[in-house]
């Protein structure tokens, strides 16, 4: 009886613990190594997700060496994560070891953040870090006073059989200054997570990741999602969403099914990503157009001069069937996929499967293209998708993560040939300088002769034509600028407008205020003060325009004014922000009258009046169209050679635009675009014929006015003034904010 009870007792267990046991072997969570610390925290702290961070004096894999160090609190407890408000504090080169017990690759994540303290200025700290030989940051500060801002890291550092199980983390103060970190993670990466080969962009045989390259997270994005917290991600990853990285949002749509959907087969782990980024996808959308062979693209900027390592992840969630979804990949206008069936690889429908390249970003190139579109076979639904990306920048070979480094190696390899042109550089300075005095001299003179002769203007600022023009003309303002009763010069960098009125202009950026994105970042509705509306442009740190461009948009921008282009109010540099706050559009962004929404469509008045390509209603570079449109000039051209400009128009005008007008706009745009530069016409010979063009078409229900009577932009007479070039990439990067006044 005895032995029949102790039967059945090892039965209930032998079948509770089959019923558990594959609960462990495949859980996400379990993880050999999973190791996290608060950097001079003197006792653990638990984060709002869950997590426990160890004080790094007191955790028993971390050791620190030398022993003089010091810790710091921050005086805005409440106010910052947890996890950023202690530090620890080197003022000589320490490092941090962590005993692992497993070999391979580990996550290595890393928190900075300027604590405000008592003893130290973090902010004014230089420093690099590495990680077994490995640089991952080099000669890093935070700059301007003190920061309120969190520079987040995540590397791949293998921990090799050489390394003893050691991963040794390096801080090294730079010069006299001082390194800190806030917080460190040490987690293993399972076996699976890293795929044993990768394929080459352009395509070639597949080949092995070497284990002693290093990786660091570049982009790690949700697509048709809202992005993942490291909470929704057994590995605490964190994901963002796709929005701002989208060429052409009007290309595409969000999809998703439910969670529990999604599988996974044999050959794909459950933790490469989780169900919640495979729910959700960007699909091909109807772009408006009669061949929908179009492609959905995005464009991630990088730092040139490295490989990548970058990972798509693809699940069928709008098949209906096997085999219904067959479409194109390509990375860098390079075929990466030819005719993927997801439902073949994956194994059925709703199966998660993710696929990884290699390609390098040589020194001339600054982006990583990524694009899915259909299939050029028949018989299939002519769509395509893509659920998530990861992509990873691979250490140079100098060992580093730090495009500063290699600058930095480069730039003393020439220090001989330097000296050696030293001699040649000062005698040249030497003749120029003689020159340049010379011709400074004979400038002087010949400005007091003109001086004399020179009459006065009433206004200089508007640039006139020969011909009598409707009021307020396209004339373009570059003198000076008003704002809060002060007159700034030309060359001044315009209103400096402070960081905490700033956040309280648009409250603290609520997202529920979020205009739009860009590559820039993302611009926020506010009100200021003195109840002004605005919008606010704020850099993003993710973003690779770094200061010179942020100072170049503020000093073109605060000396240019025109009535079609939104006006420039002021900047903010504070806490190491790159901010922009332009006058509100109530009326919205351009494109939103041109195409993609309800709002009223321009007439052909106010298209002369604004920009060339508002003509047809579209970008002037739109990828997602078929081959020949891509280009509007090239297609456009083709058109004005056929005598049929009319073509292109946007429907909503077409038999509203006098034919004359319509010519004398294609020969303009036609000389402009011209091979020959000596045929291309100055910026007032342009607003001399568009302006021609506007009368013809206001006169067109009036008196008839022959086109033929003026013969050209030749002919033109040479009293129109010059026009001061300007930046057109950093205004159409305005287009987000919105161009459009009441």
């Amino acid at each position: 009886m005895i032995q029949s009870k102790r039967f059945n007792l090892y039965a209930t267990l032998i079948v509770l613990c089959s019923l558990y046991f594959p609960f462990v072997v495949c859980s996400p969570n379990t993880q050999k190594d999973s190791i996290l610390i608060a950097c001079g925290s003197h006792k653990p702290l638990k984060l709002d997700d869950g997590r426990v961070y160890e004080s790094d004096v007191s955790n028993t894999h971390v050791t620190i060496s030398p022993i003089s160090h010091s810790s710091v609190s921050s005086f805005e407890n409440g106010l910052v994560p947890k996890i950023l408000s202690s530090a620890r504090v080197f003022s000589t080169s320490s490092i941090y070891t962590f005993s692992t017990k497993k070999i391979g690759r580990h996550w290595l994540r890393l928190h900075f953040y300027p604590v405000k303290n008592s003893k130290f200025d973090l902010s004014s700290a230089v420093f690099s870090v590495e990680a077994n030989g490995i640089t991952l940051i080099h000669e890093f500060g935070f700059f301007r006073g003190n920061k309120s801002y969190h520079l987040y890291k995540e590397y791949v550092v293998d921990v090799s059989s050489a390394n003893v199980g050691k991963l040794v983390v390096g801080l090294l103060p730079w010069d006299n200054s001082i390194a800190f970190v806030n917080g460190i993670e040490v987690l293993s990466i399972p076996d699976k997570l890293f795929s044993a080969k990768v394929t080459p962009i352009p395509l070639g045989d597949a080949f092995e990741l070497p284990g002693r390259v290093g990786f660091e997270t570049v982009y790690r994005v949700d697509m048709g999602g809202s992005g993942l917290l490291p909470k929704d991600d057994p590995l605490w990853r964190k994901w963002e969403s796709d929005e701002m990285f989208l060429v052409n949002s009007a290309a595409a749509r969000n999809v998703s099914v439910n969670p529990d959907l999604i599988r996974y087969h044999d050959g794909v782990a459950s933790d490469v990503a989780p169900n919640l980024v495979y729910a959700t996808a960007e699909e091909m959308a109807d772009a408006n157009v009669n061949n929908q062979r179009f492609n959905i693209s995005w464009w991630f900027e990088v730092e040139q001069g490295f490989g990548y390592f970058i990972r798509l992840h693809f699940c069928d969630i709008v098949g209906s069937k096997l085999h219904d979804l067959v479409f194109n990949v390509y990375i860098n206008n390079q075929s990466a996929i030819d005719s993927l069936d997801i439902s073949h690889r994956a194994k059925g429908l709703s199966t998660a499967y993710f696929v990884d390249f290699f390609t390098n970003v040589s020194m001339g190139s600054d982006n990583i293209l990524v694009q899915v579109g259909p299939n050029h076979l028949t018989g299939y639904i002519p769509t395509a998708l893509l659920n998530g990306l990861e992509i990873m920048k691979m250490s140079n070979p100098s060992d580093s993560l730090d495009g500063k480094l290699a600058m930095h190696l480069d730039s003393s390899d020439t220090k001989k040939s330097k000296k050696m042109r030293g001699m040649i550089v000062l005698f040249s300075c030497l003749a120029a300088g003689f020159v340049l005095v010379v011709l400074l001299l004979l400038s002087f003179i010949l400005f007091l002769c003109c001086r004399h002769k020179k009459k006065p203007e009433k206004d200089v600022s508007v640039a006139r034509s020969p011909i009598p023009t409707y009021v307020g003309n396209s004339g373009t303002k570059f003198s000076s600028n008003t704002f809060g009763g002060t007159t700034t010069d030309s060359h001044s960098l315009g209103q400096m407008i402070s960081f905490s009125e700033v956040r309280e202009a648009t409250r603290n950026f609520d997202k529920t205020l979020i205009l739009g994105a860009g590559g820039f970042g993302k611009v926020y509705k506010g009100v200021l003060e003195n109840g002004l509306v605005v919008a606010v442009k704020r850099g993003n740190p993710r973003s690779q325009q770094g200061f010179m461009e942020f100072k170049t948009e503020i000093e073109m921008l605060s000396k240019l004014r025109h009535r079609h282009l939104v006006s420039l109010i002021g900047y903010c540099e504070e806490l190491n922000e790159m901010i922009l706050v332009y006058e509100f559009m109530a009326g919205g962004p351009l494109r939103r009258h041109l195409y993609g929404s309800n709002l009223p469509p321009l007439t052909w008045k106010q298209r002369i009046e604004i920009l060339v390509e508002v003509l047809c209603a579209r970008p002037a570079i739109n990828p997602t169209l078929p081959r020949e449109q891509v280009n509007i000039a090239e297609w456009a051209m083709m058109w004005q050679k056929k005598g049929a400009l009319e073509k292109i128009m946007d429907q909503n005008i077409m038999g509203k635009v006098n034919l004359e007008s319509l010519r004398k706009f294609g020969e303009t745009a036609e000389k402009c675009l011209s091979d020959n530069g000596n045929e291309r016409p100055s910026m007032g010979d342009v607003l001399w014929n568009l302006e021609y063009a506007l009368q013809l078409q206001e006169a067109s229900n009036g008196r008839s006015i022959d086109a033929d009577s003026i013969t050209g932009i030749s002919d033109i007479p040479d009293m129109i003034p010059d026009v001061e070039s300007v930046d057109i990439e950093t205004i159409s990067d305005l287009e987000s904010i919105g161009t459009m006044r009441d």
